[in-house]
């Protein structure tokens, strides 16, 4: 043979996720690229005196997955040391997260903000005893009474501030919310240090914007968590203007100027697509529309190589989220309203008239669309706004989608489907929420939130994202949530009817997404000419109890033919392996 091959895994389960979900035995990387796939004997022939051999010992060999939902660099803005963890299981207690406050600002220099990320009403026991109870600026201003406090939500929806920073932002019970937005009150008419939606931009907006060295920093801590878990190609899903105000600017233009710069550099260890965010969570379609054609005109890519950094299209939003009573509803929710869109508009059938607007103008430009939209009624109104875009300027393999699609409903599913649209779904969200969103929607609609079976049943193209840093970007909990429907927090099976098969899950974070991103042609399975994006999974995937899944350690990671992970023995991911540790596992040269 002319050429052998760099790589050659052989003696394991290789999962293909081609049309069939074929499992073989054996694969061979030459380059970039799978050279060949099957049993060892057709690999055989491509091993040479440089090749690598590797024996996955039973282990399983999967193609890179794709987390097609993961706000890279505010992930990790949102890790520590860049913030203070206030989520679970960090914290079980407001008490807690006013401790970890106390600690924080012994350690901060006088007048400097303290930052945290995570808190979740339900895993805070004074919230789950008293579901009437919520964070309030007087749970924080007793530990920091001169520096001010900006705590943001596991959702992203929701922001918490103390007395301090309401001051300085000039926040009192005379501010009036940005529109889609919500200065939550108490009985005075005082605010209480919530800020919902839109409204958090006016704290965001006030703190001081992240430097480029931070913004590298945050993106090189998340592309080191990704590689550990397997993860080789993620859609960060929204840079640009609209998210200048949101989380530190994580979202903004200027984190686009440094994914170019890290991609430059060698040191973009994941293929990243971008959807270009225009405006933020409250907009008018005026607005939207003069601010994506300045981006279309300043060409956004830069250049870089596609395959590695590529814009997809667009991200709007719609409405907010269940647990904020912001997502825009059908019925009413548990002690009633039915939440709203949050573009401009005063009625809801102006708001309509606006999104409707906003969705036209992006698609006629020739972009991809990825809606947020959690609320059935904000889903149907988007599915209907995609539909009739789509005759008014009639284009080829749109692939539009549907960002989250929380309560999706069956004329929806129908819509999207007629017109090989999609649904980008979050089981990690799923598993994290599922306890606590009966307070909110009642037991049936809770159950049903998320509801994978039906979608996959109804034709729709369904990919699966973490939306980091809301959830951990673990695409193992993610599986195993899909095939259980199992919470987080009690262990109880929500909506049993949606569950879906091993091979469905993988599908969604694979070969679906690969198709959300443009690129099921050349990436998302394990088949000769496609690239080599691969992660091995030490154990019988296929085989282990879907309750064990997340407990698999990933033990390699490859990256365009690259290995950008590998697990020694002693790590926790590479502990007990079979795989590079232990006998029956060596990696050798022949």
């Amino acid at each position: 043979m002319d050429t052998y091959a760099d790589l050659v895994f052989v003696g394991g389960r290789v999962v293909t996720v081609d049309a069939e979900f074929s499992v073989a035995e054996a694969l061979a990387v030459t380059g970039s690229v799978i050279s060949a796939v099957g049993g060892r004997e057709d690999v055989a022939p491509f091993i040479g005196p440089g090749t690598r051999v590797v024996d996955l010992a039973g282990a399983t060999l999967l193609p890179g997955i794709n987390d097609s939902h993961l706000h890279g660099c505010a992930f990790g803005t949102a890790s520590p040391p860049l913030s203070l963890e206030v989520g679970h299981p960090a914290v079980s207690s407001l008490a807690d997260v006013a401790g970890a406050v106390r600690e924080a600002v012994g350690r901060t220099p006088a007048g400097q903000w303290v930052t945290g990320h995570g808190w979740d009403t339900g895993f805070l026991a004074e919230c789950v005893a008293d579901p009437s109870r919520h964070p309030s600026r007087g749970d924080l201003d007793e530990v920091s009474p001169d520096h001010p406090v900006v705590l943001y939500s596991f959702s992203g929806h929701a922001t918490w501030v103390n007395s301090k920073a309401l001051e300085l932002i000039g926040v009192d019970r005379d501010t009036v919310a940005p529109p889609g937005g919500a200065i939550v009150t108490d009985e005075a008419g005082e605010p209480t240090g919530l800020l919902h939606e839109g409204a958090q931009a006016l704290v965001q907006n006030a703190l001081p914007a992240l430097g480029r060295e931070e913004r590298a920093d945050a993106i090189r801590s998340t592309l080191a968590t990704l590689a550990r878990l397997g993860v080789t190609s993620y859609t960060e899903p929204g840079l640009g203007p609209g998210g200048d105000g949101i989380m530190r600017g994580t979202m903004g233009t200027r984190t686009l100027d440094v994914y170019r710069e890290l991609l430059a550099a060698g040191e973009l260890t994941a293929r990243v697509g971008v959807l270009l965010l225009p405006t933020g969570m409250a907009s008018t379609a005026e607005e939207f529309a003069r601010n994506l054609d300045a981006l279309d005109a300043s060409d956004p890519s830069g250049g870089a190589d596609p395959r590695r950094l590529a814009i997809h299209g667009v991200k709007v939003f719609a409405d907010g989220i269940v647990p904020n009573k912001t997502a825009w509803m059908h019925e009413p929710y548990v002690g009633g309203g039915c939440g709203s869109l949050c573009v401009g508009g005063d009625i809801d059938d102006e708001r309509v008239a606006e999104i409707r607007a906003m969705i036209r103008h992006a698609h006629a430009a020739g972009h991809q669309l990825g809606v947020h939209a959690t609320g059935d009624r904000a889903i149907d109104t988007v599915a209907d706004a995609f539909a009739e875009a789509t005759a008014a300027h009639p284009r080829d393999d749109a692939r539009h989608y549907v960002i989250h699609g929380d309560f999706l409903t069956p004329h929806a599913m129908k819509v999207l489907a007629e017109h090989d649209f999609g649904v980008n779904m979050n089981p990690t969200i799923k598993w994290t929420v599922a306890d606590m969103e009966e307070e909110f929607v009642g037991a049936g609609r809770a159950a049903y939130a998320w509801p994978y079976r039906d979608a996959l049943d109804a034709g729709v193209r369904v990919a699966s994202g973490s939306d980091a840093p809301v959830t951990h970007p673990d695409w193992r909990q993610g599986v195993a949530t899909m095939v259980l429907r199992e919470s987080k927090a009690a262990g109880r099976v929500s909506g049993p009817e949606q569950r879906i098969a091993l091979a469905e899950a993988i599908r969604t974070y694979t070969i679906d997404a690969a198709w959300q991103d443009f690129a099921d042609d050349w990436k998302g399975s394990l088949e000769p000419g496609k690239v080599a994006d691969l992660c091995v999974v030490d154990g019988d995937l296929l085989g282990a109890d879907p309750h064990a899944i997340p407990e698999l350690p990933v033990v390699l990671t490859v990256l365009d033919g690259r290995i950008v992970y590998e697990a020694t023995p002693g790590t926790e991911a590479g502990a007990g392996s079979g795989v590079g540790a232990g006998e029956g596992g060596d990696i050798r040269r022949d």
